[in-house]
């Protein structure tokens, strides 16, 4: 793909967008020969793009997104340089206000764009949101590895009476409480818990059970969590802390491991819970090898009588 043909596709993509965030392309999936490290994304008025690795016509691209900023609907550019140590991002055009959010079906969600980690927000994970919300009424969900809550805004949203947050980051806990009070969520029925999930299940287990578990934990973070030999010692606890009828989320963003690495896992250790469904991705961030890409799967909990 070309500059001039990605400026005619976010072109095309932008005039869909509302003030809900938007991505409107996604080379991290690999169907764009040569812009396979550029991501763009719509937050209402700000067009935020991110760089993962250095190529030749970097500034050719950056010069193209700067003339289609001022010639749009945006006021605002950022660009992050993910292939720079410490990832800084820079304002091109305009300005980012301190109290940025992103909208994603009416939920509100505190955005850091300038922060050289994560911004405190995966758009990849929308499907298992809105799962999360269309599935969370009247029960109590445990979110594990919560981040700054955006599951646990979901459960809410679809009625949770509910909702035990767990990350070891107090940091992004905070977070998650500052999301909750943005969108107005009575305190009452949220707990924000900053415990290492491996050492926590005595905790976890007298706090149930659990009607829904979500399980979101990154696939690699030194120190604290490795999905190849983690991951089962979750599963192995779930028979212990789950209701007779708990409605279980998997999620995995690993492109080495594949579905089967959890299904096996749940059939060997937490045999109860049958395999439903595995939830499709969002269209805008389609991959060319779908096997290895985002992976959100559903079990269910049967007892037998």
């Amino acid at each position: 793909m070309t500059i001039k043909e990605l400026q005619e596709h976010i072109q095309k993509n932008s005039e869909e967008s509302t003030e809900e965030f938007k991505r409107l392309f996604h080379g991290r999936g690999g169907l764009y020969e040569g812009l396979r490290h550029v991501t763009i994304d719509s937050i209402d008025t700000i067009l935020s793009v991110a760089l993962y690795f250095e190529e030749p016509n970097e500034a050719e691209l950056i010069e193209m997104l700067m003339a289609f900023t001022q010639a749009s609907k945006y006021t605002t550019l950022v660009l992050q340089r993910r292939y720079i140590k410490g990832a800084p991002s820079e304002v091109l055009i305009g300005e980012v206000p301190d109290d940025l959010y992103v909208l994603e079906n009416g939920i509100k969600i505190k955005l850091n764009l300038l922060s050289n980690k994560n911004s405190g927000y995966f758009p990849d994970m929308k499907k298992g949101r809105e799962f999360v919300r269309a599935n969370a009424k009247d029960k109590r969900v445990l979110n594990l590895f919560s981040y700054t809550c955006a599951f646990s805004l979901a459960a809410k949203f679809g009625g949770a009476y509910e909702v035990i947050n767990v990350d070891m980051s107090k940091g992004a806990l905070s977070t998650g409480k500052a999301n909750h009070a943005l969108n107005e969520i009575e305190p009452r029925g949220v707990s924000y818990l900053p415990y290492n999930i491996l050492k926590s299940w005595s905790n976890l287990k007298r706090k149930g059970p659990y009607d829904m578990i979500i399980i979101d934990p990154p696939s690699f973070q030194r120190g604290s969590f490795e999905a190849t030999k983690d991951y089962e010692k979750i599963i192995k606890r779930l028979p212990q802390i789950a209701s007779e009828d708990c409605l279980l989320l998997s999620c995995l963003n690993s492109p080495e491991l594949e579905s089967d690495f959890i299904k096996k896992m749940i059939k060997e250790f937490a045999p109860s819970f049958r395999f439903v469904e595995r939830l499709e991705n969002v269209e805008e961030f389609k991959s060319v090898d779908e096997d290895r890409s985002l992976k959100n799967l559903v079990f269910q909990r049967e007892m037998l009588s």
